[in-house]
């Protein structure tokens, strides 16, 4: 309870009663600056003072039409999406369903009462004396909530999805591993798909992400059907579960920032990291499979849209190759953007599971961080961001699942639909945009045709740029 300085007694009607002592609840202290306005501290990460930038608080004992200012005043960065019209979301009692705050109601500016550090105000006005008003950073979704989705699942008894546990967490929270049921005939070679999400407990919007690929990856989508059929699915949709339970950022309970230990990740202070990397050596030293993508989803806090960040080679047909992925995302994502997604070997993300798998498989596979904004995206043509719902996370996550198919959109997967939609993603590849001749040349050159191959072709237009050629 935060109640004037000064006074004794039973709380009244107005006094406000802060609580985050619950899954995936963050605030540190409140400070009463008057009955109309509280500073709010964001409690750091667990063994980790750096990180201040999930909150996550219920507020009860409101007075109806109590009008009040909170001051977020201690957060770790500088740069927010807060600059560019974020806001924070909001629930009640009465209205259970998540909302995003009107953008005029919240500030973000130098305050020269914090030392000129960077402070988050929202105004807001309580409306019911009987709710309690629940607000976050961004939409939460909580260690339980994974439980209860997967649990769901396993009711439906699917015959080619499992379950299984991957490791402990340190205070023995699992971390599951989902996988596509292994079916395929022993002769065929499989392809095998790994994506993990939430290494960053904070960043909540890539398990809406993850939940909106297995969501597709199970249903009675034609094009699901034809993944199953063809395509090995491994998904560990938690990959940092302490942390999100404690309703820590970016690290784990014992203030490990987990995607800086691919490198040599500990048994003991990283059991989850260090499990995932063994599955991941095992199954790429199988010669009965190729591990052809691994796609790490997280959250971005100060850039809109859905991007990717992928490995820079030397080898120029392999960085090519790489950049198909994103541009076949791109035509089924209205949010995903391109121009954003950028090829790094940044050597601060040296640790990180792109950059170090990137360097540890052969060339046929594909390594990938998937950033979706906290916020908000911008399709071709429009003025204004439209910002993102549970539901529009989720979509992304659908148009990834569909993508796999694009890529691996062979003649023994489906007929070949012609020149003509190829005409399309070509436009997209080839460097310039414009016009170029390769486009008459894939008509009449004959050995170009659609056929069986595990990688896209690679040539060189007139303009001497490197094209990439996808078989669909």
């Amino acid at each position: 309870m935060v109640s004037p300085p000064g006074y004794a007694g039973a709380p009244r009607k107005g006094h406000l009663v802060f609580d985050a002592c619950f899954e995936s609840g963050n605030l540190g202290r409140v400070d009463y600056i008057s009955d109309f306005e509280f500073d709010l501290f964001i409690r750091p990460d667990t063994c980790n003072p750096r990180f201040r930038v999930w909150f996550n608080f219920t507020v009860e004992n409101v007075r109806e039409t109590q009008r009040v200012i909170f001051n977020v005043v201690n957060f770790s960065k500088t740069k927010s999406l807060y600059r560019d019209g974020m806001s924070p979301v909001v629930k009640s009692t009465s209205r259970p369903k998540w909302q995003r705050l009107p953008a005029k109601n919240v500030y973000y500016y130098r305050c020269p009462d914090h030392r000129r550090n960077y402070v988050m105000s929202f105004a807001f006005c309580f409306d019911r004396e009987d709710d309690t008003y629940h607000f976050a950073y961004c939409y939460p979704y909580t260690y339980s909530r994974l439980q209860h989705y997967l649990a769901s699942l396993e009711r439906r008894n699917l015959p080619y999805l499992q379950r299984e546990q991957l490791g402990l967490s340190v205070p023995a929270l699992t971390s599951l591993l989902l996988s596509s049921t292994d079916h395929l005939s022993p002769e065929k070679e499989k392809k095998l798909v790994f994506l993990t999400a939430r290494v960053h407990p904070g960043e909540s919007p890539a398990s809406f992400v993850c939940q909106g690929v297995i969501d597709f990856l199970v249903s009675q989508h034609p094009v699901a059907q034809i993944l199953r059929d063809h395509v090995i699915f491994k998904i560990v949709p938690m990959l940092n579960p302490d942390g999100v339970y404690l309703g820590n950022y970016r690290c784990s309970l014992m203030g490990f920032d987990l995607n800086r230990h691919w490198q040599d990740p500990s048994p003991w202070a990283h059991p989850t990291l260090h499990a995932v990397k063994q599955l991941i050596v095992q199954m790429s030293q199988d010669p009965r499979g190729s591990l052809e993508f691994y796609i790490d989803v997280h959250a971005h806090s100060t850039m809109l849209n859905g991007f990717m960040y992928g490995n820079v080679f030397e080898n120029e047909e392999r960085v090519q190759r790489q950049a198909v992925f994103p541009r076949l995302l791109c035509q089924n994502a209205p949010d995903f953007s391109l121009s954003n997604t950028s090829f790094n070997r940044d050597v601060v993300k040296a640790g990180t599971g792109r950059r170090f798998l990137g360097g540890l498989l052969d060339d046929t596979s594909y390594c990938y961080t998937l950033e979706v904004s906290f916020y908000s995206y911008m399709t071709a043509g429009s003025t204004a961001p439209v910002p993102y719902t549970e539901e529009t996370y989720m979509k992304l996550g659908r148009n990834v699942a569909r993508t796999f198919l694009d890529y691996y959109k062979l003649n023994y997967l489906v007929k070949c639909k012609g020149p003509t939609h190829i005409q399309r993603v070509i436009s997209q590849i080839c460097n310039d945009g414009m016009n170029c001749a390769c486009r008459t040349e894939f008509r009449t050159d004959s050995h170009l045709g659609c056929r069986v191959t595990r990688k896209p072709f690679i040539f060189k237009c007139q303009r001497n740029r490197v094209i990439t050629w996808i078989f669909i």
